[in-house]
């Protein structure tokens, strides 16, 4: 019989290639193929050649949505350079909060003082003239804010997104000091210029105890020594040529003197700041009453700020987008709803494994995120026609993408929903140095972004960038100390200051910051009530 069939199929050459397409084409639709790790992605994906490109969403009779943000950001950029730029509105769930016409008045602003102030212009080179003389001259036409990285991807664009509102109340240019693990991962964001230090910047090594804690050019310093006074009149000649900033989580009490409203001022008498931050210290602006009415008519909806501010400042490069598009379309795209799972571990605080997945699982049937299982019944024969629900879980680790897949590929869920989980990697520890391992983050926190319904982890500030870019109040899975419940749902989708001062500089005495203006209040994290967030 065996020789009969091969016979046969030997004559009919035409009828066995058409019926190994049909099988191959069977088992890329099954999904055989799904679920390829980011990794192997990300090494098979070319950038886009130059051209528009069709990554729209919207179906034929759905309208396309703004890729402009309402105006938040500027039409003035050649499309095919920063793809993400504009293409990132169609992968997000439509939002309810439009931007202030005071806010894009000023972005605007902004972006024509970056272009007249930005690196090799003549007023840049005006003000580096100054900075070499060592000495401050006071306030130029341009002045500058230098923005130096520190912590995790999350930490970083979390005081990036801080000092830029920094700049903006200020009149200054924002600057960044590009560290060799985040080069090309990011796009230009203002129009006709750029916003890297030029390699010929005078000052070379910014990543030295000069630009640290203790540092005797930082502002704490200074203060001790009695050098520098908040509201004294300093004579300009006996000031440095710049001013260090230390805001980090480790700032002492001095460094902290900051967040005082008579601080300010001082500042002013400086051309040059460089700023160091690991904290999305923005709630401490709203809490300095010479920025009141400036904050109220930018951000009439005060838990928008890093919403909006993340959505104009952030684009991912070309090849970064193409990892995020190629693996959304390969997973995600078909689901009818689409899940983020954010599960964040703490080497210094551990959590047992099994604890931590109860508290997940427990969260999201609590909540009705995902469905129950049967678990006495046999799974469906069939859920054909039936879109799936897609879910996400990006974690160092693969143990909760693991234990939620087989959960759903074991059993039938009880609502008779098909459960698709993934996870784009699992790199264990965490690696800021390495490039390769920060493109993965932010290519994830654009993945997560783009949910339905997002799950994250309590005091991570991975989780914090991605429900500010989509504009999503997560649910906080909670540490399971203390007996506290699974999760909560969040009331802003702010960030969190972790680490804000309870310092009231005109009482002389710590306070409880959490409860002098209506819309600065303790975050929901339970872990850390002394944080500080923004609300409505």
């Amino acid at each position: 019989m065996r020789d009969k069939l091969l016979g046969a199929a030997a004559g009919r050459p035409l009828l066995v290639v058409a019926a190994l397409t049909i099988v191959l084409l069977l088992i890329v639709l099954s999904g055989a193929t799904r679920n390829l790790p980011l990794d192997l992605l990300t090494r098979s994906y070319s950038a886009p050649e130059e051209g528009p490109q069709n990554c729209s969403l919207a179906s034929p009779t759905e309208p396309a949505k703004d890729k402009l943000l309402g105006g938040l950001l500027s039409p003035a950029f050649d499309e095919p350079s920063c793809l993400s730029r504009y293409q990132s509105a169609q992968f997000w769930k439509s939002s309810n909060h439009t931007p202030s016409p005071y806010l894009l008045q000023k972005l605007r602003s902004y972006e024509a003082l970056h272009k007249r102030c930005g690196p090799h212009t003549d007023l840049y080179n005006k003000s580096i003239d100054q900075l070499r003389s060592n000495r401050s001259t006071g306030p130029l036409e341009c002045n500058y804010v230098v923005w130096l990285q520190s912590g995790g991807l999350g930490n970083r664009l979390m005081s990036l997104i801080s000092t830029f509102l920094y700049a903006i109340l200020n009149n200054r240019v924002l600057l960044l000091s590009v560290p060799d693990d985040l080069h090309d991962m990011f796009c230009e964001p203002f129009p006709g210029t750029s916003w890297a230090l030029p390699w010929d910047f005078p000052i070379k090594k910014l990543e030295t105890h000069d630009f640290y804690r203790g540092s005797p050019q930082s502002y704490g310093s200074l203060l001790k020594n009695k050098v520098l006074s908040n509201g004294m009149n300093t004579t300009l000649a006996s000031l440095p040529a710049y001013l260090y900033l230390h805001l980090m989580h480790d700032a002492d009490d001095s460094d902290k003197m900051f967040y005082c409203e008579d601080a300010q001022p001082l500042f002013q008498s400086f051309p040059w700041l460089f700023l160091r931050s690991n904290q999305y210290f923005a709630p401490s602006l709203f809490l300095m009453s010479q920025y009141n009415d400036e904050l109220q008519k930018l951000f009439p909806e005060k838990e928008t700020v890093f919403h909006h501010l993340v959505r104009y400042l952030v684009h991912p490069s070309n090849s970064v987008w193409g990892y995020v598009t190629r693996y959304y379309e390969a997973y995600l795209a078909n689901a009818k709803d689409r899940v983020g799972i954010q599960v964040r571990s703490f080497p210094n605080a551990p959590v047992k494994f099994e604890l931590m997945l109860d508290q997940v699982i427990n969260c999201t049937l609590k909540e009705k995120i995902l469905p129950d299982i049967k678990v006495e019944v046999p799974a469906n024969l069939t859920t054909s026609g039936v879109k799936p629900k897609a879910v996400l879980v990006t974690s160092l680790q693969t143990g909760y993408f693991e234990k939620l897949r087989n959960m759903y590929y074991e059993h039938s869920s009880t609502t008779g929903d098909a459960i698709g989980v993934y996870q784009p990697s699992h790199e264990e520890l965490q690696h800021t140095e390495n490039q390769n391992h920060n493109t993965k983050a932010l290519a994830e926190m654009y993945l997560l972004s783009f949910s339905d319904m997002l799950v994250t982890t309590a005091f991570s500030t991975f989780g914090y960038v991605a429900q500010g870019l989509g504009g999503l109040r997560p649910w906080i899975v909670l540490r399971p100390d203390n007996q506290n419940p699974p999760c909560r749902r969040a009331l802003s989708m702010e960030p969190c200051f972790h680490f804000a001062s309870a310092y009231d500089c005109k009482a002389g005495r710590n306070i409880d910051k959490g409860t002098v203006v209506p819309h600065v209040k303790h975050c929901e994290d339970l872990d850390f009530r002394w944080g500080l967030k923004l609300f409505d």
